[in-house]
């Protein structure tokens, strides 16, 4: 598995519809919205490295909005932290 971390500039008038369409797609795991040079992280998720040119630029460049992206492709993960458990607040039902 191959992960990218996705930096976006897009319209700061659009930034919720712009984050909801980019993680509508099927290889990105999630998106957050941050503050600083860019608007939008978003983690992508494939299996080989030409999935990306599908994912990157071929859909997440063409939502209207995005003005431009930065890519950064992970070598190596050094941290598997869960972190649905890590923010939980210990509320079962």
């Amino acid at each position: 598995m191959i992960t990218a971390i996705v930096l976006i500039k897009t319209s700061v008038d659009r930034i919720p519809e712009i984050a909801e369409s980019i993680a509508a797609l099927d290889s990105v795991s999630e998106v957050f919205s941050v503050t600083g040079t860019y608007d939008l992280i978003a983690m992508v998720r494939v299996r080989q490295h030409e999935d990306l040119a599908e994912v990157i630029p071929g859909r997440i460049s063409k939502i209207p909005g995005v003005q431009g992206t930065d890519t950064h492709v992970a070598f190596r993960t050094y941290s598997q932290h869960d972190l649905e458990a890590a923010f939980s607040i210990g509320l079962d039902n």
